[in-house]
């Protein structure tokens, strides 16, 4: 069992910037995914960022440029960095883990889930 715990969650302005954390507890997966969705309300939850144990990142098109995945092994903590934030990036953010391959950005990949950390942007 694999536990994920979300952190930096907040409110800012349009055009600032915020930097998420998820902290994994120890596993023994060598080859897993990891990644942050996020769902708005009334909206289904979507696939933002991923990152694989060998370092490959996939992004949504609407993030492509403005959020950057990242890992740090020793620490177990996966990190996205959002700049240019806009008040269309204003939802829950929620951070996975998808044990073995492929790394696909869709949900229904990933068993392990964190609580969420709330971003909300304002104009």
């Amino acid at each position: 069992q694999v536990q994920l715990v979300e952190s930096g969650g907040g409110s800012v302005q349009a055009g600032g910037s915020l930097r998420l954390s998820c902290a994994a507890s120890k596993h023994t997966y060598s080859r897993y995914c990891m990644g942050w969705f996020r769902r708005a309300p009334g909206n289904e939850r979507e696939g933002v960022a991923l990152i694989g144990s060998d370092d490959i990142t996939r992004y949504v098109d609407s993030v492509k440029g403005r959020f950057t995945v990242s890992k740090d092994n020793a620490k177990n903590t996966l990190y996205l960095q959002m700049n240019s934030l806009t008040p269309e990036d204003t939802a829950m953010y929620y951070c996975a883990l998808a044990p073995g391959w492929p790394c696909l950005l869709h949900p229904s990949r990933f068993g392990y889930w964190g609580q969420g950390t709330q971003v909300t942007v304002s104009s």
